[in-house]
Parts: structure tokens; sequence; C-alpha cells
């Protein structure tokens, strides 16, 4: 394979420009948009991102600290949208969702069943599909959110399983709308479908289209691998939530107006099945991110038995009964449990509940990298990027010595050799013995390792795995893109996981910063919703018309979009960087290709 030259294309430097600000009266803040509270940023990972499938790829939107939707939204007109699907009459609100601070007013319908509750009897089992009815349903208000880590102030119910729709109310008669499925992320255990704001996508968008969100079930309710659990059928729950969920927008959303055979999402789903989705946008995160273990992995079953014995289970129980006690007690007691085990594993990044290869006949059947090699995977057009540093928010930040930088790798995947942690150190060369290494730390109150760590964690989890990604994509026909998120948005950690998010939908606090921020933010929304509603980030004008073509991602001409290179506003910086420049994939390309020749050793 042939790596493209060093030739750039950039578009000019951002000129001075006078910055905005956020607005200084609080009143003209949206009363039901408000900051996540720290502990969710703290918390806004994805443990594995690939989802549904054999090379599934779920949702890299992550749970960030944004402003989010919740609550009921300001109607502003009592004339209220009705929708009729076999379950019933759906009616929802008219509501511009920021006071008339958007562009067009949308037809909004929350909190829409689309799978029975899984409280009691059905909690652990595979979800079922709601029944058919001729009843109305109030779509004024968010639905609860799945039980899972963290508190706020949206309702936590095991009757989660519920959407979100958005679409604009002056459309044509008669013309199908493209479709926006959007899955949250949160490392399978924290998050809601409503954490990004999906209406200011869809406001913004030049051309019509269609937004959903939705919640699964997360934590141990959604995701508690163990042998066990294979033999009663009950692996990947949260990911049968997602498959359900998309069997619904292919029944239903022709009646809100919405294409089923134009849906947009973030999930290459089970080959042995028809695919529900035509396009796929992955943001920070792949199928062969981090590790993916079979059901019967020693950690899951180590896991699987903490939880237990956290609630009291284990001893006295057998096999035969621990699923039929567990569907008895209260849900609180499951969250709590479910919380505490995932406590403890936090700082070693080896997250417990997630996704696993459950099988032939299964949601994930074989090792995502398998797939990948043997091809079976949906072959759609794609976007996929990762940001600068990915690993900043999830690393420890007071490690100085070479050994413990060893140490934690060796840790959190066993499956290297004592030869791969030596290569390990020659490809990150430690910044104390080496002083000319990119990996110096000279900033105050880190440790010395620290940008060593989080770099080499970043590569490993969330960059080399999207590369991988993007090389196997472009074997085919289609069209995949690539890009590169650059704008500094913390003084310690950079452009970290998930700072993209608002970027890409073109919310307000971001397009109050400044000129040139909001210029990143702008092109952003144009490229992606362009990609949304045809296929090609190019084609559409968007928010930005003037801005430079974004190339596929080849073999033989490996380029991608950079986004913000230089920018450090938000980190309280005066730099303005560059929006968007087009330029060779071989930012740290030495150090990704080592993660990607040892990923058999992640998903075994």
């Amino acid at each position: 394979m042939q790596h493209c030259g060093a030739d750039t294309l950039v578009e000019a430097p951002l000129g001075e420009q006078k910055k905005t600000g956020k607005p200084s009266d609080p009143s003209q803040a949206d009363s039901w948009d408000e900051r996540a509270a720290p502990l969710i940023r703290l918390r806004r990972r994805l443990g594995w991102t690939g989802s549904i499938v054999v090379v599934g790829l779920l949702s890299v939107w992550f749970l960030t600290l944004q402003m989010r939707e919740k609550g009921p939204l300001p109607m502003i007109s009592k004339e209220r949208p009705r929708v009729k699907i076999r379950q019933g009459t759906i009616v929802g609100i008219k509501s511009d969702n920021s006071h008339g601070k958007f562009p067009q007013s949308l037809d909004t319908f929350l909190g829409v069943p689309y799978g029975l509750p899984t409280d009691r009897n059905r909690r652990f089992w595979p979800p079922d599909p709601v029944e058919a009815g001729d009843g109305e349903h109030d779509a004024g208000k968010y639905g609860s959110r799945c039980p899972a880590g963290g508190e706020d102030s949206i309702p936590q119910s095991e009757d989660c399983l519920n959407l979100n729709i958005y679409r604009p109310t002056r459309r044509k008669e008669g013309v199908k709308l493209p479709v926006l499925v959007y899955f949250h992320g949160g490392a399978f255990n924290f998050g809601a479908g409503n954490t990004r704001q999906i209406s200011s996508l869809v406001a913004w968008s030049t051309k019509p289209m269609i937004g959903i969100s939705f919640n699964y079930r997360i934590g141990a309710l959604g995701f508690l691998p163990s042998k066990l659990s294979a033999k009663q059928g009950v692996l990947n729950v949260g990911l049968k939530d997602q498959a359900l969920l998309l069997r619904w927008v292919r029944d239903n959303i022709g009646a809100f107006g919405g294409d089923p055979d134009n849906v947009g999402h973030h999930l290459l789903h089970n080959p042995d099945e028809s695919p529900l989705f035509h396009k796929a946008i992955i943001e920070s995160g792949a199928a062969t991110a981090r590790a993916v273990y079979p059901y019967d992995n020693t950690l899951h079953e180590t896991q699987f038995k903490e939880f237990l014995q956290y609630l009291g289970l284990r001893d006295h129980l057998p096999d035969e009964n621990i699923f039929a006690t567990l569907r008895t007690l209260p849900v609180a007691k499951i969250k709590e449990a479910s919380e505490a085990i995932y406590a403890k594993y936090e700082a070693s990044l080896r997250w417990p509940f997630q996704p696993v290869i459950d099988g032939e006949g299964g949601i994930i059947p074989i090792a995502p990298i398998k797939a990948w090699e043997s091809g079976r995977w949906h072959k759609v057009p794609m976007i996929i990027g990762f940001n600068t540093n990915e690993g900043a928010i999830f690393v420890p930040n007071n490690l100085n010595t070479s050994e413990e930088f060893k140490s934690f790798f060796h840790g959190l995947l066993p499956g290297l050799t004592q030869a791969d942690l030596t290569l390990l150190d020659e490809v990150y060369p430690d910044p104390v013995a080496n002083p000319s290494s990119k990996y110096v730390e000279t900033r105050e109150g880190l440790g010395q390792q620290f940008t060593r760590l989080e770099q080499a964690y970043g590569h490993f989890a969330y960059v080399a795995p999207v590369r991988q990604t993007a090389r196997f994509a472009a074997q085919g026909p289609l069209s995949v893109y690539l890009y590169h998120f650059a704008v500094k948005s913390h003084k310690n950690s950079g452009a970290d996981h998930g700072d993209h998010n608002d970027f890409v939908t073109y919310n307000q606090e971001i397009r109050d910063k400044s000129q040139s921020i909001r210029e990143i933010s702008a092109k952003m929304h144009a490229y992606w919703t362009s990609f949304i509603t045809t296929g090609d980030p190019n084609l559409e004008e968007g928010q930005w018309r003037e801005r430079a073509t974004w190339p596929k991602y080849m073999l033989d001409e490996r380029r991608m979009a950079v986004f913000g290179e230089g920018n450090d506003e938000i980190a309280g910086g005066n730099e303005r960087g560059i929006a968007v420049k087009i330029e060779g994939d071989e930012w740290a390309i030495e150090e990704c290709e080592f993660w990607m020749n040892r990923t058999v050793l992640f998903e075994s």
C-alpha cells in the first residue's frame, strides 16, 4: 500500500477576529438546556466502540460535557403534530427548541416507545417490540433513560426503550427525508439519547432531514457477559435493543415523512441480516477499538462473579436460579452493584459490562478483525475520524517513570509479550531518558510520562482502530472520508475524547465562542449534513459554502480533513489556527502501525 505524499491543501489562516463570548445574561440560556454534571464529563467514555456486529461500529458520538436536550420543550404553537402508526397516534409538539434561536421550527416527538418495558420478567432478556394499538401517546417530553451510573434530573426507569424524533415543520408534502439515527456513547455504562443536541443538527441543516436519538440498556442490565449468561441467552441485550430500534425506524419512519431507504447512522450491522441503514458516521472509535473478548473470557467471568457477590447471591444459589433471582431484585440494587463493579475497574480501564463475541447466531458472531479480513461487514459510505488527544481524560496524570508506563499497558493488555513491551518503549521514546523525545512533558502539575501515556493510549484505543477501519473500508467501491479534529479545548488535555461533539451539531455555545470557532463548527456541520443527506460531504453548501473539497480516503492516496489545527481559543489562548485543511494521513502513523499489528491480541 502506498502512502500519499506530503503535499497539503490548506485554507487561508483565519484572520484577526473578535471574540463574542457567551451570553452575559443567564436568562438567555435555554430553560431546558444546562451543563451536564462534572461527573458525567469525567465518565464520557466508550469502552468498546463496536456495536452490533461482526464489524459492528457503534455510535461514537460520545457522552460529553455539553448542552443537553431534556425536559419539556417550549411550544410555539397550540397545534400539535399527530402521526398515526401501528402502535397508535403519536402526538408531538411544535417547537424551535431554543426560543427563536434556530433558523426554523421543528416538529418534535419525544419519548416514543419502541420496545416494551424491561423490568421484572423482561429484565436481561432480549427486547420485545411495542404492541399494536389505537390509543394516543403524548410525545411532549422526554421519556425515562435506562438505569445507569451517575445522577441527573432525567428520570431513570426500566421502561426506557424510547426514542426522540426531530423533523422540520416546513417540508414539501410527499418528499421523503433522509434520516439520521444517533447512538449515544458512554462506555456502555453511562449516557442517554438526549446527551447531544440532535435538534440543532437538524434545524441548521440547509437540506431537510430527520434526526433520531434513543435510549438502550447499559451497564449490567444491558451487558452482563459470562458463561451462564450465554447459556441463558442473555448476552449483548443492549445491542439487541439497538437492533430493535433500527427495525422500528424501518417500519415507522415513513409515517413521519422519513425515507426508510435513506437511513444514516453509526453502526455497521450484522452482515447475516439485511442492513437497516445506508451510511455510517463513526466518530472516535471503531469495531476493533480497545478489547473485544469472547463472552467466556476470564475477565468477564471474574466481573460477573463480583457482581453477584455484591448482591449476595453467589454462595447459596444454584446457577439455574441466579437470573430468576436477579429479576426479583429492586432495580436500584442492580444499578448499585453495576456502579460498584464499574468503579472498581474504572482506573485500570478494564471496564466491565461490555459487548462480547457471542458466537455463530449471535449479534457479534466473530472477532471484529476477522470480520474485516473476511469481508463480513456491510459496505456503506462512511465518515470516520479521531481527535488529537483521545487518551487524555482516561489515563493517570501522575506517572513519572518508563517502568510505570510499561506497567500500565501490561495491566491493561495482558496479551502483550515482553518483546511487545520492549518495542513499545522504542515506538514511544521515554521522555526522561531521551530529552529529544516528542513526549517530553513541560506543563506544571503533570507526571513526566503523561503526554507519552495519553498519546499511546489514545492511539491504541481510538486512533489506530479508526485508521484500520478506514483502510479496510477503502478496499471496497464505496466512499470513505477520514478526519482529524485538532481544536485545543483544554489546557492540559488538548483536543480530547468527545470535544468535537458540539462542533458537528453547531450548538449555540460553540457558535458564540468566536468567529473562528464558529467557522470551524459551521464547516463541520456542513460536511456532516451534506454526507447525511447525499452520501457526499461536499455536495450541499450547508452553513459554510466556501470550504475545501474533502477527498475520499483511498489506499493509494490516503488523505484526510484536519479541523481546527492550531486553534486554542476555547482553552484560553489567542491562536485561531486553520479551520480545515486537507493533508496526507501521516500523523502518528508509526505508533498506530504498532497497535494495528497487534489487534488480534485484544480479541481473544
